[in-house]
């Protein structure tokens, strides 16, 4: 014995429910006209309306029994001979087929656009949930955590049963609504497999969040009242809302940060101006002391030792004047023509006693010009000439070469000793930072080289490294030539 799956029995109770509903309702209608000696074609009209309406009240099959019944009854009891079911006219076989053609047209048209209706007040119903949630995404708190709003919205707006959101970037689950670790892993599995899912017997969704080529992570829904293209409407909706929270985090931090930036440099302006001061009266009794005379050896060694000290604390100030000048936006800059060969000849002569003989320059083009500070690029190109002499062998060669070419003047500065490593060639142009190589080799502050870096990029060039343990260590200096004349 066949058993009948609950569903078709309640289907086939409704069907046989509508279609005896309408079976005698056209009978009644047949039976009342045939007594009251109405003709034909009103109670055509009158069959007709019976089973439009049961179309629209119960369905299409339902409203096509009832017209075979309306045609039956009409052929029975008014088209002659009457009480049989012989049709002697042609003309009435016309009238009954035209009758029941009519009536499934009409009952096709009827229940179609109920359908449409019906499609359009559900979408209607979608759009309406899809703005609302696009609206709460868009004045999500952002000092909350996103993943945590975005899967709250979805729930209260869409009314699913549980939500699931991973975000890929930091690995993080939110959930709201009766989850479960099943669905979880099913986010997980979706992220990983770069592939959406749907799974309409189990009445869930599975969607990858993509705002634009690459996943930032995945969407699991489930819940009767979602489609597919609803869930993909959904899924949009919290990609958009998960990389605009990501950006506004971004911005944040980055107007902080350069917030922080321009309190530091203002510090280190004040800090630089004030050391100056004192610096100078320093320096001045120091070596007033040392002219003077009169000290012995002890007495003369701690005034030498104050007056060197006092030096370098002034070369530090000088250092921190000179960043936070590069780092002020209203710091407009000294131009003018800069001779690179004259630049570099006026270094050498003032450093000739630190550096002795091991300067060997080597200048392509004598004239070959830039246009910009004079002094900052002076401190440029000397900053990498005392590098080359603390880190290098103590004796080796040091050489300096400039070139022009393409519109461009390359000035390097090459030294032998020291490796600079490779995840060390970025981070030493950054401010107060030193390789720990080299923390134990030479004294420095970490000043220099962020110096160079800013002066080359307010005068549109770049600065790099390049270094290997056999060859050794050549920082480049990239300046536009801006004059350029032959010998």
């Amino acid at each position: 014995m066949t058993m009948i799956e609950p569903k078709s029995a309640s289907s086939a109770i409704r069907f046989a429910k509508g279609a005896l509903a309408g079976s005698a309702a056209v009978l009644a209608a047949a039976y009342l006209g045939s007594h009251l000696h109405v003709n034909l074609s009103t109670t055509g009209f009158l069959d007709l309306l019976i089973v439009v309406l049961v179309a629209r009240m119960a369905g299409f099959w339902e409203a096509t029994v009832t017209s075979l019944v309306a045609l039956t009854c009409l052929n029975f009891f008014f088209v002659p001979p009457v009480y049989t079911f012989y049709v002697a006219d042609p003309q009435n076989w016309v009238a009954l087929i035209a009758f029941e053609s009519t009536a499934l047209l009409v009952s096709r048209l009827s229940i179609r656009m109920e359908h449409q209706a019906r499609t359009a007040i559900l979408e209607r119903g979608r759009m309406e949930k899809l703005y609302e949630l696009s609206r709460r995404t868009l004045l999500m708190d952002p000092q909350q955590s996103p993943g945590a709003q975005i899967v709250a919205h979805i729930w209260e707006v869409t009314q699913v049963e549980a939500v699931v959101l991973f975000d890929a970037p930091t690995a993080r689950l939110d959930t709201a609504g009766a989850s479960s670790p099943e669905l979880e892993a099913m986010a997980r599995e979706t992220h990983r497999r770069d592939r959406n899912e749907d799974h309409a017997d189990l009445t869930t969704w599975q969607r990858v969040l993509r705002p634009g080529t690459s996943s930032i992570g995945a969407i699991a829904l489930r819940g009767a009242n979602l489609s597919p293209l609803l869930a993909d409407s959904i899924a949009s909706l919290a990609a958009i809302a998960l990389e605009r929270s990501r950006a506004f985090e971004k911005q944040s931090r980055a107007e902080a940060a350069r917030q922080s930036e321009q309190l530091r440099t203002a510090v280190l302006d004040a800090l630089a101006h004030a050391f100056k001061t004192p610096l100078t009266a320093i320096r001045t009794a120091s070596s007033g002391l040392l002219e003077a005379g009169r000290l012995d050896e002890a007495q003369e060694h701690l005034v030498t030792l104050i007056d060197e000290e006092s030096d370098k604390l002034n070369t530090l100030s000088t250092r921190l004047l000179q960043t936070a000048k590069l780092e002020a936006p209203e710091t407009k800059l000294r131009q003018e023509t800069v001779l690179i060969s004259q630049l570099i000849d006026e270094i050498l002569a003032r450093h000739a006693d630190q550096l002795g003989s091991r300067a060997q320059v080597s200048i392509a083009n004598q004239r070959c010009a830039t246009y910009g500070d004079r002094d900052l690029l002076g401190a440029a190109i000397l900053q990498f000439i005392d590098n080359a002499a603390k880190y290098s062998t103590p004796g080796s060669p040091i050489a300096i070469a400039v070139d022009d070419s393409d519109g461009e003047i390359l000035i390097s500065v090459h030294n032998e000793g020291s490796e600079v490593g490779p995840e060390d060639r970025e981070r030493i142009f950054e401010r107060f930072y030193r390789s720990p190589g080299s923390r134990h080799r030479a004294p420095g502050t970490g000043l220099g080289l962020s110096i160079t870096k800013e002066a080359a990029k307010v005068h549109r060039g770049r600065v790099w490294v390049n270094s290997e343990k056999e060859k050794g260590t050549t920082f480049f200096l990239s300046l536009p030539c801006t004059e350029r004349r032959t010998t």
